[in-house]
């Protein structure tokens, strides 16, 4: 499976999204930097289908389909979209996942997911506060349970702090096991992890300015737990109803 956004851009004159050209496919970690406003977000929901684009376009296997896109790509973390509630304990989010994922949601099989990722000790700590390495494998891994879905795409991991080669190797791990995994994240973390990489078909070039309060048109991942901001001129609501 191969994922590429030809030229696709978002809003007026850069803001949220400048044009940008980028693929991932199956068997890879393709790493995009964004870490500008809403970019991240923005980019991320692009890529997994979730968001419609202003100019270009995004293929899969060279059909323009973005509701396959959306049914092959799990959206993992993204901010104010997929991102669980950060008050949320993280036995429970998990069993939200592994409900939303059609899985067994039983106290047994919490426990063995949880601790099958390297959790046990978190169990019962806040999501917010669960060290970033095992936050990124256990949300990943969730979502790659899910039917149909053979790609990830994982934002800005780096946000929650902590080595960013913890996150890469749960990304390379998903790719050895042929998922197409794209995780967009900030120059600084790039610069680490990209060298660890074999070559990677990847760019993205955010501009200097932005927006902070720009918001995406996304659609709302129906991840549970997740949260979206709604702003009544531009919401995802909305652009949940141009996708229908």
């Amino acid at each position: 499976m191969k994922i590429v956004a030809d030229r696709v851009s978002k809003g007026h004159a850069g803001i949220p999204l400048p044009e940008t050209t980028l693929a991932y496919e199956t068997g890879r970690v393709t790493i995009a930097e964004a870490e500008v406003g809403d970019h991240p977000t923005v980019l991320a929901l692009m890529m997994s289908g979730r968001m419609r684009t202003d100019s270009g376009q995004l293929t899969i296997d060279g059909a323009d389909d973005s509701a396959l896109v959306r049914e092959r790509v799990a959206l993992v973390d993204a901010p104010d979209v997929s991102e669980p509630t950060g008050d949320l304990l993280l036995k429970d989010v998990v069993r939200e996942e592994l409900m939303f994922a059609g899985r067994s949601a039983s106290r047994d099989s919490v426990a063995r997911a949880i601790a099958e990722n390297g959790g046990a000790d978190y169990a019962g700590v806040r999501i917010a506060d669960v060290p970033a390495g095992i936050r990124v494998r256990i949300l990943t891994e969730i979502a790659a349970f899910r039917a149909g879905v053979r790609g990830i795409v994982i934002t800005s991991p780096d946000r929650h702090g902590g080595d960013p080669r913890d996150w890469l190797a749960v990304a390379r791990e998903l790719a050895e096991r042929d998922f197409a995994v794209l995780v967009v994240c900030g120059y600084a973390s790039a610069e680490i992890v990209r060298p660890l990489l074999p070559a990677n078909p990847v760019a993205f070039d955010a501009p200097a300015e932005t927006s902070p309060g720009a918001a995406p048109d996304a659609a709302s991942d129906s991840t549970p737990g997740a949260t979206a901001a709604t702003p009544d001129d531009f919401s995802y609501e909305t652009e949940s109803e141009r996708l229908a």
